[in-house]
C-alpha cells in the first residue's frame, strides 16, 4: 500500500499545475497551514467532492484498561473527524457518483 506524502502533491502540482517546485511546495504548505488554523478555531473545512474535517468534543468518560480490567478515567478532549462526500466513497468504491451528492 503506498502513502500519498506532502512531497508526492507538490510534484503534482508542479507536474499538472505549472508552477515552479518551489513554488508548488508553498501553495502546498499555505493550503494546509489555512485548514489547520481553520481547525484549531474550531471550525469545520469542507472540499466539495472529497469530504469535510471538523472537529468535535468529547466529554469526560470512565474507560477500562484491558490488560488489567481496572477502571481509568479518560480526559474531556477534541477530536478531528473526516467525513468523505458520497463522490470519494464512490470512487474508492469503483462506482459512478450519484448525481447531485457532492456533500
Amino acid at each position: 500500500m503506498n502513502t500519498v506524502t506532502r512531497a508526492h502533491l507538490a510534484e503534482t502540482i508542479y507536474t499538472q499545475v505549472g508552477l515552479s517546485r518551489n513554488e508548488s511546495a508553498d501553495l502546498l504548505e499555505t493550503v494546509l497551514e489555512r485548514m489547520s488554523r481553520a481547525l484549531e478555531a474550531g471550525e469545520s473545512v469542507k472540499i466539495s467532492g472529497f469530504g469535510t474535517f471538523s472537529v468535535r468534543q468529547k466529554g469526560r468518560r470512565v474507560g477500562r484498561n484491558p490488560k488489567t480490567g481496572e477502571e481509568v478515567p479518560i480526559l474531556p478532549r477534541r477530536v478531528l473527524v473526516f467525513r468523505p462526500s458520497h463522490v470519494l466513497k464512490a470512487h474508492v468504491n469503483g462506482v459512478q457518483p450519484t448525481h447531485g451528492e457532492d456533500e
